[in-house]
């Protein structure tokens, strides 16, 4: 692999969001508008129920680790979509550019711009509501990664099945953090699911990574057999997408699809 080419892929990216103020905007908007909501109502939650149980840590900080989640799967498939929009993708690869390199410029981008949501997110909640991280302890470290690569491999296979099907079936695509996190348990513990929904959660890594957070916000000690069992998933799940993708790639490839985001109009 190719560092220089690493990097290229990354620059244009960056040249991309700089000649773009808009592209920026939008994130910090909906990372505001979530907390204001969900803070408000954590407010009023710990204000009817007057109960031990702090609503901040547990709901608030549920709706910041899933929207970490959301920003890491859609910083990758955002910076393949520009590159379709554009009809830019077949001109990448008639240069030696690899797969594999430009895969790694879009989660090295990937990278940056969700850990700069993260920290406005995390400075937000802090200021207007006094959610603090360091609730969560050394936990916090295994929650956050498992749900990067996560989200990693989530926006990977999102890029793969719109090379495979095409540009249109992008709108397949923003649905799935909402179709996931019914499942993965987010806002409720897993235990009130039926069993099939149960069984689907087994398989998913975010379910871990928030029955853990619901238990350290609770006191007790960070499951961390069950985080690692999360975090074996999410890298398994990164390595399959990455193969999905390059497989994708390569049959696209073979039988012509790949004109379909070349610059010239395709009938």
């Amino acid at each position: 692999m190719n560092r220089s080419r690493v990097g290229a892929v990354v620059l244009r990216i960056l040249y991309l969001y700089r000649g773009s103020p808009q592209r920026v905007f939008p994130i910090f908007v909906w990372v505001a508008v979530d907390i204001l909501m969900w803070g408000f109502l954590t407010r009023y939650l710990n204000a009817v129920s007057r109960g031990p149980l702090d609503f901040v840590p547990a709901l608030l900080g549920a709706v910041l680790l899933w929207d970490f989640l959301t920003r890491v799967m859609q910083g990758v498939t955002m910076a393949f979509f520009e590159d379709v929009w554009s009809r830019n993708f077949l001109n990448l690869f008639a240069t030696p550019l690899r797969i594999s390199e430009y895969l790694a410029g879009l989660v090295i981008a990937a990278v940056g711009s969700s850990l700069l949501s993260l920290v406005v997110m995390v400075v937000f909640a802090r200021a207007a509501f006094g959610l603090s991280f360091l609730t969560y302890g050394v936990a916090l470290a295994p929650l956050v990664a498992v749900l990067f690569l996560t989200g990693i491999a989530l926006g990977v296979a999102a890029a793969g099945v719109v090379l495979r099907l095409g540009p249109a079936s992008e709108w397949l695509i923003w649905p799935i953090p909402m179709i996931v996190a019914p499942f993965a348990g987010v806002f409720y513990p897993l235990a009130v699911l039926p069993g099939w929904m149960r069984a689907i959660a087994a398989f998913l890594p975010p379910s871990y990574v928030f029955e853990g957070m619901r238990a350290v916000v609770a006191g007790d000690p960070a499951p961390w057999a069950r985080l690692a069992a999360g975090a074996a998933l999410a890298a398994g799940y990164l390595i399959l997408a990455c193969f999905f993708f390059a497989s994708v790639y390569k049959t696209a490839i073979r039988t012509g699809l790949i004109a379909r985001y070349s610059a010239e109009s395709v009938s």
